[in-house]
């Protein structure tokens, strides 16, 4: 097995178990390394752990097991996979089925590098934003398709980092044992979250198709919407419009850059409002704009709104872009606060990794002096209990944010 030697000083992070090691840190001659496993030493050649190093990714060397008896073979990957899935039974275990929708592999922050997979009812569907993570596909799948038994799975290489990891923009659809491509478009997948109707429909929409990390904020703020004007900006398919509608929204206003999936939140409206899990007039609550958020936010009324969710889509995917990203969430925030009713209330996030939520909170106090209000934060929000946030891999920490009352 090849060895790969850590330069002195840059040992500490990895052995707190922080699995990802760039090329500054690396001793060894990377002529001297081929794509597989490797042991990771000091340079003292005290053990580190095993990792898998390909040079054509963005981070070549990712850390896999740091138990100098398990090398990381396809045993390895299997069982990783299986602790990762057995992890979420008691989503598995939901008697009533009011949830039928979440996350059971969350890429490193499950020890499973560059790997996603989220159930939709009987769909499953896997997302790779790592060369590792593709290299291992086959043992992914098959892993996944021997535990859970889905209708259906589709794997999709993630766009953001196809660049950053020399990998092609792919989607493979899955089913009876063998990879296929569909002859017609296929039916929507049903599935339900928090007793709530929603569909997917197999290889369309963006990235995962619907997007439980936000399960218990979209519980949160049905306690702010009874007979509330409410506003819902970035969105997406509607999940939190129909939590709104649901505790009694007196109107939703949907905004998106999407028609696609506005129209696919009209869709979920009437879905739920047959299956009478919401008011029966809902629809006539309802509108839709499709637009970008920043312009709209700064031709909407004044004092219109009681409740304000802003949930824009990740504004820095790196933490160079952070920068950038925290003057935007400010300019969104500082109109929010500016129009909304006084007394109202804001739920707002951030799903930038390079934004923590100290961060975001110092963003809305700026917003909040350059809106010339007082805010009471009611309720720090953050990602959901399937999306575990590792304490040695920080950045698995992705999504915060608050409920916020506005004072004039």
């Amino acid at each position: 097995m090849q060895i790969i030697t850590i330069k002195d000083g840059k040992e500490k992070q990895l052995l707190r178990h922080h699995p990802w090691v760039f090329s500054g840190a690396l001793s060894t001659p990377t002529t001297a390394l081929e794509t597989g496993i490797a042991r990771v030493e000091t340079q003292e050649g005290s053990f580190i752990a095993f990792g898998w190093y390909d040079q054509e990714s963005h981070i070549p060397l990712r850390l896999l097991s740091w138990d100098e008896a398990r090398i990381p073979d396809m045993a390895w990957w299997k069982q990783a996979i299986t602790d990762s899935v057995r992890r979420r039974s008691t989503f598995f275990q939901d008697k009533a089925g009011g949830t039928t929708t979440f996350r059971i592999i969350f890429s490193e922050a499950d020890m499973l590098p560059g790997v996603v997979v989220d159930v939709y009812g009987t769909l499953l569907r896997i997302i790779i934003s790592a060369r590792v993570a593709w290299d291992h596909r086959d043992v992914i799948v098959s892993t996944l398709d021997s535990l859970l038994k889905p209708s259906l799975m589709l794997l999709t290489t993630d766009s953001a980092f196809c660049g950053a990891e020399k990998l092609s923009e792919t989607m493979l659809y899955y089913q009876d044992g063998q990879y296929f491509n569909p002859s017609k478009r296929l039916d929507p997948i049903r599935f339900r979250e928090d007793g709530l109707y929603y569909e997917v429909v197999p290889g369309k929409g963006q990235k995962s198709g619907f997007y439980c990390d936000q399960r218990e904020n979209r519980k949160a703020i049905e306690a702010y919407a009874k007979d509330a004007v409410v506003l819902d900006g970035c969105s997406y398919t509607g999940a939190f419009s129909l939590h709104a509608l649901r505790a009694g929204a007196k109107s939703v206003d949907l905004f998106d850059s999407s028609d696609p999936s506005l129209r696919q939140a009209l869709v979920h409206v009437h879905i739920n409002q047959d299956m009478k899990t919401i008011p029966q007039d809902s629809r006539s609550k309802v509108t839709t704009t499709v637009c970008d958020i920043f312009e709209q936010m700064r031709v909407i009324e004044s004092n219109h709104y009681d409740l304000m969710i802003l949930d824009p889509p990740k504004l820095a995917q790196t933490k160079a872009q952070a920068e950038g990203a925290q003057k935007a969430y400010k300019d969104l925030n500082r109109l929010a606060m500016q129009k909304i009713k006084n007394g109202g209330i804001i739920a707002t996030f951030s799903c930038s990794a390079s934004i923590s939520a100290e961060q975001l909170r110092m963003i809305l106090a700026w917003s909040a002096k350059d809106a010339n209000v007082e805010i009471q934060v009611l309720k720090v929000l953050g990602q959901a209990e399937d999306h575990p946030v590792r304490l040695s891999f920080p950045e698995s920490e992705y999504l915060c944010g608050y409920i916020l009352r506005v004072l004039r």
